[in-house]
């Protein structure tokens, strides 16, 4: 697996996303992922909200994020947040490399993704491409942030190891293994978290990523999302600190 990232100008609030990967992307080939940053993606599509807005961020987590707990939880004062399925802090909202404002995720994400896979397959003529847009998040009992998808399109999300046998003949019950998350986590590590102004990178030489000529299917995008009540970490999840935001279920 071989991973790039590339250096673009500071993106600003309503700039054109295509004229962007026009410029800085270079000539995709096929069977390549390309991994967009989501913050350029809502800079693009008008996402933002400035600092001086008289909305607080307490209001905007509220009124983004399916689930949230009150900052006054948590000993560092983050609101923890249950966004697109993802377990985040702030409902993904930041304000950083963001010209003074909020930045929040992304309109409708996944028919996003969609519309910049079949953008880039016609532009580059390839039949076969990935195209993920990701954000950082942290980890339980883990410190520092790793790169996870939010969407994905033309790849499936997980490689299914259940019924094969492991290295004793022992048959998998349970194993998947979570391509688009390990793609963004690979891609936002050398894209950098700073101010390296480099929110787009391209993985070649994937030859574990199964592609897809075609967005992802709606059972196999609900396949990716888990009820909490179905987690492996329910008890944990499962709490009375959880309250009811405005944003999508």
């Amino acid at each position: 697996m071989h991973v790039t990232a590339y250096k673009t100008k500071k993106i600003l609030p309503h700039d054109n996303l295509n004229a962007i990967l026009n410029q800085y992307l270079p000539q995709l080939e096929e069977k390549s992922v390309v991994i967009i940053t989501s913050k350029i993606v809502s800079l693009c599509q008008g996402r933002v909200v400035r600092l001086s807005s008289s909305i607080t961020k307490d209001e905007l987590i509220k009124r983004e994020a399916t689930y949230y707990i009150d900052r006054t939880v948590s000993k560092y004062g983050y609101p923890i947040t249950i966004n697109e399925n993802m377990l985040v802090a702030s409902a993904g909202i930041d304000e950083s490399n963001a010209a003074n404002h909020y930045v929040l995720w992304p309109k409708n994400p996944q028919k996003t993704v969609n519309e910049l896979w079949r953008y880039l397959r016609k532009k580059y003529g390839i039949k076969y491409l990935g195209v993920i847009i990701s954000d950082s998040k942290v980890y339980p009992l883990r410190w520092g942030v790793v790169g996870a998808a939010i969407v994905h399109a033309g790849f499936e999300a997980l490689n299914d190891y259940r019924g094969t046998p492991d290295l004793f003949g022992h048959p998998l019950h349970v194993t998947q293994a979570n391509v688009r998350d390990g793609l963004a986590g690979a891609a936002v590590l050398v894209m950098g978290e700073g101010k390296e102004q480099t929110p787009l990178a391209v993985i070649t030489e994937v030859s574990f990523v199964k592609f897809q000529n075609r967005t992802p299917s709606k059972p196999e995008l609900a396949n990716l999302h888990i009820e909490i009540a179905d987690d492996v970490f329910a008890p944990l999840l499962d709490s009375p600190l959880w309250k009811k935001g405005k944003g999508r279920k």
